[in-house]
């Protein structure tokens, strides 16, 4: 019996989810917010923070901002997997395509998780001033890789190379993205001269 690619995206987006859902409760239910464990020295740390924003811990507009933001990654998700689907559908699509966009909707889908249902499963995770649970809980992230600090001449204080603390679903919609611009951007010229 032959999987079609449609399936094949299917069970890795879902398989991405789980890691990144998995990753996140063991960190959730381990793990105080602020609390560090060191992996590689001082250069891979576990930090557990619990993220209100965007990706990699940025804020938007307070409770209205969340409850905007989060619509949009909603209706930013569905477009993106009808995208994908009907991508899927042609043959000339490069598998490799289909992979980079499912690892960016993977990513995308495991943060609106976090956002919609953490609140109601951990009330602790609610943003502070919101209205209700639904849609305002928190994104966790864990994974923290201060490399190495630098001072500015004009600044009194050291700044962190790379200070963001990030989880494993904005990995994926990084990875993903990046992989589509550096090996599949012919792609997507030749899908704009055909328009």
């Amino acid at each position: 019996m032959k999987i079609s690619k449609g399936t094949w995206l299917v069970i890795l987006g879902a398989l991405l989810v789980i890691i990144d859902q998995v990753i996140k409760v063991l960190v959730k239910v381990n793990m105080e917010p602020g609390e560090t464990i060191k992996v590689l020295g001082n250069w891979f740390q576990l930090h557990f923070v619990l993220n209100e924003g965007m990706a990699f811990g940025m804020a938007f507009g307070g409770v209205w901002g969340k409850a905007l933001l989060s619509v949009f990654r909603i209706i930013l998700f569905g477009a993106l997997w009808w995208w994908i689907s009907r991508l899927a559908s042609r043959r000339e699509t490069p598998a490799g395509v289909l992979v980079g966009l499912a690892m960016i909707a993977a990513g995308a889908l495991g943060n609106i998780f976090d956002c919609l249902f953490y609140g109601m499963i951990w009330p602790e995770t609610v943003m502070s001033g919101a209205p209700f649970a639904f849609m305002f809980g928190r994104v966790v992230d864990m994974f923290y890789f201060p490399l190495f600090e630098y001072k500015l001449p004009w600044q009194d204080y050291p700044h962190v190379f790379f200070g963001a603390v990030f989880n494993f679903a904005d990995s994926c919609v990084t990875v993903g993205a990046l992989y589509l611009l550096i090996f599949q951007y012919r792609f997507f010229a030749k899908e704009d001269v055909a328009k």
